[in-house]
């Protein structure tokens, strides 16, 4: 949505209102209310004929302010609108002579009442975050079709990136791209997103969180290279400046305000292998996955039934086709006897040949059309309808289906779709605006999927695996960034994908290894198994082929060996952080500026990642095996070969199958498990303390974590000179391991152990 022509002109159909300068205010209770004349006021007669922006200023929490810019108040306001925890907050109105200030916290907004000079600064700390000013502040109205916008302009500091905005797969840094909020099937090779988040984050150490759940434009350096522009249709546009030191605790406030992710079960973590899309199989083929991957020492924790479960043209009837699975309640009980997870893949969408599909439209459970009728489309499946689900008969409906499916067996499902929405004449059970609902759709669609998991698995035992997603849907994970295709930059997209996402609070994410479309070469199959099993959840699953690594090469099974038990020896660590995920709303997944923002190299660095605090992973993207990567100031230990790095610096190798860049950050600890065979164990059991580089007067701790994510004890870990002593509060067997450079003397008894570095 662009008004202008160049800097200095509209387009010629746009008239706009700008907000001119500050003509008045009133505060009621904790809100401050001011308004501002589109031109400047001079004398009683310029109040005449001339328009008014009014500029709401509220506290949903601290450190955080809402910024609501109103034209017409009586518009039609329609849902959906994002939920958010709102809490008492304590707010400071100060009118000064040349200026109001209203002040959350930390976080102030300072509007100027200096005549003609119409500017809204944002502060944290007494720190410059962002303004308003000149022509910035907006309503546009387009007199060729009669629509109005609303629009806001902040700006942007000299060297500031923008990142987030959803599953980007554009460059991650967002500056100089345009982003629309629209939840579409594109792919990962294109600027289309099924997951539009619009919560952007600054290098600067703030966030703005747009309160509209629709059709939403983003101009980031574009239109004006010196703002982030934002515009919606309608006479009212709403966002949230949240502040914060850095930008992970913006993610932090940001999700407390949103939702934390739910804490998915141990189990999740393990091995995910599907049946691939469009391949043809029964149990006799999926028998024969399960016993090869026993045979070949390949731990497999979940598999997932893809599409074709259910009939070709009856998705969704939430019933297994009788003549490929004739006993699915006996399978899957066999399936479950041999420690398996079930997984089934769903969808919102009802085909007309569907049993289901009379029934839901006898009960007005489908979408219906303006003039009454069920909208319907062959796209997909042949006459489907979608689901309502804004109607509470048509939840319970739904999952009254799902139930039947999870009392049969099955664990958990992948919540395909849920971003082909229609918007065209569509009327929903409460009235809610078609165009908004769009996106907002994916919310309530996996929000009915986990809540029903939630309620027959229990709190912190319920996943889903969902594609569509909104502001908010991060408390229901796990999400999946697909579809990739099956070549090096592909996965390079996929990790863009993953890295913007988090920088939206999704705190779990995976992808499919191997790439989607396309076979992957073994080359790239190995390469990409190595970044998935590093990543927080790890599935092989792909479009018209299997995924099975026997069927690449042997070198293919040894090297999905190997990286999965590593990632299973890496659980009591990795679990620790998908708790801190769930309590403070941090990615498992970091991009590199969220651990180290004061070092300008990471801003732009979007082909690593920490996963973590303390393991930073760079993928190998080049079939050669050589990889560039940057080690941040310290000095880091390779996990796998023992080497220590020097950081701060640029670093070129080439690297074997069995190995990638896979660094210990210096001052962290580091706790490995005891197992390698499965993903849920206990934590707790004969675990290691796994001590990297230390500097003197260093310390560091973390939470030793069950399996069923509560805290057991906190680890501690001091520098003293030529000693590291390492306390283990509480009655645990376990064990010491130096990495890097070795101590010539380990002391050690139940609690504590002291590492001797020189004698």
């Amino acid at each position: 949505m662009k008004f202008t022509n160049g800097y200095w002109l509209t387009r010629k159909e746009i008239e706009p209102i700008y907000a001119v300068e500050y003509g008045y205010h009133r505060i009621d209770d904790k809100t401050l209310y001011v308004y501002a004349p589109a031109l400047h006021i001079a004398g009683k007669g310029d109040m005449v004929n001339v328009p008014v922006l009014t500029v709401a200023f509220s506290s949903p929490g601290e450190n955080v302010i809402r910024t609501e810019i109103t034209h017409f108040k009586g518009e039609a306001r329609k849902g959906p609108f994002f939920k958010v925890n709102r809490t008492d907050t304590d707010v400071e109105i100060c009118e000064e002579e040349d200026r109001i200030i209203y002040r959350s916290g930390r976080l102030e907004a300072v509007i100027s009442r200096m005549p003609g000079a119409w500017q809204v600064d944002y502060l944290y700390e007494g720190r410059p975050l962002t303004r308003s000013g000149y022509r910035n502040m907006a309503r546009m109205l387009n007199r060729e079709n009669g629509k109005s916008y609303m629009t806001e302009q902040l700006a942007l500091d000299i060297d500031e990136q923008v990142y987030g905005l959803g599953e980007r797969f554009t460059p991650f840094v967002k500056n100089g791209q345009v982003v629309d909020m629209w939840n579409e099937d594109g792919g990962t090779a294109s600027e289309i997103a099924y997951k539009n988040i619009p919560f952007y984050v600054s290098s600067k150490g703030y966030g703005v969180l747009v309160d509209h759940t629709g059709d939403l434009s983003f101009e980031i350096a574009s239109e004006k290279v010196e703002c982030v522009q934002f515009s919606a249709e309608g006479e009212s546009i709403a966002y949230y400046m949240i502040g914060g030191d850095e930008p992970k605790e913006v993610i932090e406030k940001y999700t407390a305000l949103t939702g934390r992710p739910a804490l998915p079960p141990a189990w999740t973590f393990g091995l995910w292998l599907t049946t691939s899309f469009s391949t043809d199989y029964d149990e006799k083929i999926v028998t024969g996955f399960l016993d090869e991957m026993k045979r070949r020492d390949i731990p497999l924790r979940v598999f997932h039934f893809d599409s074709f479960w259910m009939h070709g043209f009856e998705w969704c009837n939430f019933q297994w086709d009788e003549a490929v699975f004739p006993e699915p309640e006996a399978m899957l009980k066999r399936y479950h006897e041999r420690g398996m997870k079930l997984c089934v893949w769903i969808n919102p969408f009802i085909a007309q040949n569907s049993i289901l599909f009379a029934e839901a439209v006898e009960r007005g459970y489908l979408l219906r059309k303006t003039d009454g009728s069920i909208w319907q489309t062959d796209m997909w499946q042949a006459g489907l309808g979608v689901v309502d689900f804004t109607n509470p008969a048509a939840v319970k409906w739904y999952q009254d289906k799902l139930e039947c499916l999870i009392d049969m067996g099955v664990d958990s499902f992948k919540t395909d779709f849920g971003e082909r929405i229609p918007v065209k004449d569509i009327v929903y059970y409460d009235g809610s605006d078609p165009v908004k609902m769009h996106n907002y759709y994916s919310y309530l669609y996996n929000q009915a999927v986990f809540s029903l998991l939630e309620r027959k698995m229990g709190k912190g035992k319920a996943a889903v695996f969902a594609r569509a997603a909104t502001s908010g849907c991060q408390q229901f994970p796990v999400h999946w960034g697909g579809d990739c295709t099956a070549n090096y930059p592909s996965m390079a997209e996929t990790l863009r994908g993953g890295l913007s996402l988090g920088m939206g609070g999704f705190g779990f994410w995976s992808h499919d290894m191997g790439g989607f479309e396309q076979c992957a070469t073994p080359d790239l199959y190995k390469r990409w198994c190595a970044f998935g099993l590093l990543s927080s959840h790890s599935r092989l699953h792909g479009g018209k082929s299997y995924r099975v690594p026997w069927l690449f090469d042997e070198e293919s099974c040894d090297v999905l060996r190997f990286f999965v038990k590593l990632k299973c020896t890496l659980m009591p660590y990795l679990y620790s952080k998908a708790v801190e995920a769930h309590e403070r709303g941090v990615p498992m997944l970091r991009a590199m500026v969220l651990e180290y923002p004061q070092d300008r190299m990471c801003r732009y660095l979007d082909l690593q990642y920490m996963l973590g605090d303390a393991l930073l992973v760079s993928p190998v993207f080049r079939e050669s095996g050589e990889v560039e990567y940057y080690l941040p100031e310290g000095r880091w230990v390779h996990l796998l070969d023992n080497r220590v790095v020097q950081g701060g610096q640029w670093l070129k190798e080439n690297y074997e199958y069995m190995s990638l860049p896979l660094f210990v950050r210096q001052n962290h600890i580091l706790v490995t498990g005891c197992r390698n065979d499965v993903p849920d164990y206990d934590y707790t059991e004969d675990f290691t303390v796994v001590i990297p580089e230390f500097e003197d007067g260093a310390k560091s701790s973390c939470s030793l974590i069950t399996e069923e994510g509560e805290k057991a004890t906190t680890i501690t870990a001091v520098r003293e000179g030529t000693k590291i002593v390492v306390d283990v509060p509480g009655n645990f067997r376990w064990n010491i391991k130096k990495i890097g450079d070795e101590p010539q003397r380990v002391e050690k008894d139940k609690q504590r152990a002291i590492l001797i570095l020189e004698e």
